[in-house]
């Protein structure tokens, strides 16, 4: 059960309502945020520079009662900035281990494409199993762990495009848009009276958000309602507007974001409109749209696109 006493719902709709004093006019977001950390997951927030992508995962981080640590990745970050190093201590005369910025239960990877390959290749291990192997030693990380990278879009100067196998390991790949004009003057004013960020305190611990966890792991969904979400799946695997399907990866990502969409709703159970509405930002980073179909327009675009003619065609569950 979750230490906090109030519901599970109450509990995250408090969580929601405590980030969007900070993150203004952007609710559909920040619910699918909390969505990727109640499904355990990772989050990749894409967007032009100044939306506002630092400030969400500020904002996470500080509703949390958890260790918090910022990577600013540039083109010269090494892996052993990120993991951590060896050190010799003259006195003892041995070697000891320094831990690095990865070792917090919520990492902000702040601009990840802007380091090379190597560098980003170091957050595989750690996203995928919540540990990482340094010169032959395997260190588990804090519990809950998420990481929260933010990115410019591959078409500006000064980015490495994340390789396939890195934007697999995120459950989700949100944009943040421009904010309303009614939004960005609220910003304005909050902003020149004092950071909004500063005012906010924790609202769950992290035995709140592992416990959140846990129940999102027991949310119940129908065979009806696996069928309906392997139907998507294998659509992506089998459409002629697609060079590269979902892997199993993006499956069990999809049925983990359902499973903890019920819980926002107050239900210990899944619905298809769980799997519908979150088909899109689950599944668009892990598939490659065939060139031939390709509008010209943003990578990101294309691939939403494609994915919202496959729900189209696949029949839901009555």
């Amino acid at each position: 059960m979750v230490s906090n006493p109030l519901s599970v719902a109450e509990q995250l709709h408090r969580l929601e309502s405590a980030i969007e004093t900070v993150v203004r006019g952007k609710r559909d977001v920040i619910r699918l945020a909390l969505v990727t950390l109640v499904a355990d997951g990772h989050l990749l927030i894409e967007d032009v520079p100044g939306v506002g992508k630092t400030t969400l995962a500020r904002a996470l981080s500080r509703a949390l009662d958890c260790s918090f640590q910022r990577i600013q990745f540039t083109s010269d970050l090494l892996p052993s900035d990120v993991l951590g190093l060896s050190v010799y201590d003259q006195p003892t005369g041995r070697f000891e281990f320094r831990q690095g910025p990865i070792f917090a239960n919520v990492v902000l990877a702040d601009e990840i494409n802007r380091t090379t390959p190597k560098t980003q290749s170091c957050l595989l291990e750690a996203m995928a199993e919540g540990r990482v192997t340094i010169e032959n030693q395997t260190f588990d990380l804090p519990r809950p762990f998420i990481v929260l990278a933010t990115q410019n879009p591959v078409e500006h100067h000064g980015t490495y495009p994340l390789p396939e196998s890195q934007l697999d390991r995120f459950t989700m790949r949100l944009s943040m848009g421009y904010p309303a004009a009614a939004d960005e003057r609220q910003i304005l004013l909050g902003k020149a009276r004092r950071d909004p960020l500063l005012e906010l305190r924790p609202v769950l611990s992290g035995g709140d958000v592992l416990a959140l966890q846990e129940q999102a792991r027991n949310a119940r969904m129908d065979d009806a309602l696996v069928d309906y979400l392997l139907r998507i799946v294998n659509a992506t695997r089998t459409s002629e507007l697609l060079e590269m399907g979902v892997s199993p990866r993006g499956s069990l990502a999809l049925f983990r974001a359902a499973q903890a969409q019920a819980l926002f709703e107050g239900r210990d159970y899944c619905l298809p409109d769980d799997i519908k509405r979150l088909a899109v930002p689950v599944l668009s980073h892990r598939i490659i749209v065939n060139p031939r179909y390709a509008s010209g327009a943003r990578e990101t675009d294309d691939a939403n696109a494609a994915l919202e003619d496959i729900l189209k065609t696949v029949a839901v569950p009555v």
